[in-house]
């Protein structure tokens, strides 16, 4: 392997963990891979597929747990093509590309494992409450990141964002004032608007926010109207000038009231530049395997909460 980690700054820089971080990770990270090889082996071996004993065969280039831990970690981080991967690792561009799709799923459940993942829905109010842990404070957003421009007709116009003027990907992020991502919604294409994704994911029939205190941004008009609560905040909007009313500035007490709202939502806006510490969300994503773009930020956020604990 040519990578060699100098220090906790380098470290942080090509995996977006520190050393102590990455060793606290590598002991759950090597349970789950081991558990995956000995359940796949026993399966193997029950389908007659398998004659070698585990462990036989030609070594990996990865060879040691580390290894195979600081690969994906390094592609999440920097997003590299798959030809600069292998050489970075001194493997082929098949074999990296290999490596990759059989690695993730393993990190996934690693922080599936040490409880970092959010939950990707909620089926019941109870469900929400569970996951809150006593948490009485929400902050509502979404996040856009940048997606490759699909050849079908159709879907450019599904993923074309008008706010970006270019094909995005987009999910709901609710977090807490201490930056911990609680939830984090299913991919959509980027033409679809904040508030219908979160009704989608949490329908308005259901009393969702009732005892909870929800920020939320100009995107999610309609909140209040929709929602059962009673401590749903949004900041005021500057209405549109007219003949009728030429002076459209907001009153000094709304001013105040906006200027309070946006101190505390500004963490959710931290913790969404957390998970984009990780290129493959800053990037134009390149990959086409099936529900890629959506495990992988899934795991990003994984390991911002994890950064977050450890």
């Amino acid at each position: 392997m040519e990578l060699e980690i100098r220090d906790d700054r380098q470290m942080r820089a090509l995996t977006g963990v520190s050393q102590a971080q990455f060793a606290q990770l590598l002991l759950t990270f090597s349970e789950v891979y081991e558990a995956k090889r000995q359940s796949d082996y026993e399966k193997a071996l029950q389908s007659g597929k398998r004659q070698r004993q585990l462990g036989g065969g030609r070594k990996s280039k990865l060879a040691t747990m580390a290894d195979k831990l600081l690969f994906v970690l390094y592609y999440y981080k920097n997003y590299p093509t798959f030809d600069v991967l292998g050489t970075q690792f001194k493997l082929a561009r098949s074999k990296a590309h290999t490596q990759l799709y059989l690695l993730s799923p393993l990190l996934h459940d690693t922080l599936v494992q040490l409880g970092m993942m959010p939950p990707r829905e909620f089926k019941t109010v109870e469900e929400l409450t569970l996951a809150l842990k006593g948490v009485e404070q929400i902050i509502i957003d979404a996040t856009e990141r940048p997606y490759r421009r699909p050849q079908d007709g159709e879907q450019q116009r599904e993923h074309y964002s008008g706010k970006k003027k270019r094909h995005t990907l987009k999910n709901t992020v609710m977090a807490t004032p201490q930056k911990v991502i609680l939830f984090l919604g299913y991919t959509f294409a980027g033409h679809t608007h904040d508030y219908k994704m979160l009704k989608a994911e949490l329908p308005p029939e259901l009393d969702w926010f009732v005892g909870l205190s929800v920020l939320v941004d100009l995107g999610y008009l309609g909140l209040q109207s929709d929602y059962a609560g009673e401590q749903m905040q949004r900041p005021h909007k500057k209405p549109r000038k007219s003949r009728q009313q030429p002076d459209t500035c907001l009153t000094e007490a709304q001013k105040a009231d906006n200027k309070a709202l946006s101190q505390v939502r500004i963490f959710i806006e931290h913790a969404i530049g957390g998970i984009k510490r990780y290129n493959i969300l800053v990037d134009r994503f390149r990959n086409h395997r099936d529900n890629f773009q959506d495990d992988v930020i899934a795991i990003c956020a994984g390991l911002w909460n994890f950064s977050l604990a450890y």
